[in-house]
């Protein structure tokens, strides 16, 4: 009973990584979500109602895909701050600990992956949009649950609204970005995302540092 348990969770995660891989092929192929459900199937060498035995739409199967891209620079961000030193459990030093991840993780290269994958999250494609916030939302909940991990004794609210602000600030800042320098990763467009994120840390932090 095992063994066939054990073959048929193989043969599911097999499915769902030739799904994936599938869909990766087909926007470099072809950009964004210019594809169907049955291109997929067909490039994935799998029956269509497989992807949907995986995914509930053409939708959640690419932004399984950005969570990929996210979750590496998400991985790397958990990574830094679990390198860094528990601070006294103040709303400035949870800040602290998030600004530093933040200006280290390679966020620029993976919002550029996913304007390729999603399009371009402007008034012009307000889908695109959606996409683009749900695939943040699903990572700040691990960001909020590391902050919580590490800071047991603090007010979970302050937690969840520091964590908030920072990554619906990255969401932003993002979609400008997109529109003047993006979504080309070079050394200017680089600069430009330094300069972005440095202005919305100055805006957040104002309310997470101490005023005395």
């Amino acid at each position: 009973m095992t063994l066939t348990t054990d073959r048929r969770a193989a043969l599911k995660a097999k499915h769902r990584a030739a799904i994936l891989q599938a869909a990766r092929d087909l926007v470099d192929e072809r950009g964004g979500r210019g594809f169907s459900v049955d291109d997929l199937a067909a490039r994935a060498d799998i029956a269509r109602r497989t992807v949907f035995n995986h995914f509930a739409s053409l939708d959640e199967v690419l932004l399984a895909v950005c969570e990929q891209e996210l979750s590496v620079i998400i991985d790397r961000f958990l990574v830094d701050m679990a390198r860094t030193p528990v601070g006294d459990g103040s709303r400035a030093s949870m800040f602290d600990e998030l600004e530093s991840a933040a200006r280290g993780a390679d966020l620029a290269t993976a919002i550029s992956s996913m304007y390729r994958i999603l399009g371009d999250p402007g008034k012009d494609d307000p889908k695109a949009a959606v996409l683009t916030q749900t695939a943040f939302s699903r990572v700040t909940e691990r960001l909020r649950d590391e902050i919580a991990r590490r800071y047991p004794a603090a007010d979970a609210l302050d937690a969840a609204l520091l964590v908030e602000s920072l990554m619906s600030g990255i969401v932003v800042i993002a979609q400008h970005w997109l529109s003047t320098s993006g979504p080309s990763v070079d050394e200017r467009s680089l600069a430009d995302w330094d300069a972005l994120l440095a202005r919305l840390v100055h805006s957040v932090r104002s309310g997470y540092m101490p005023t005395d």
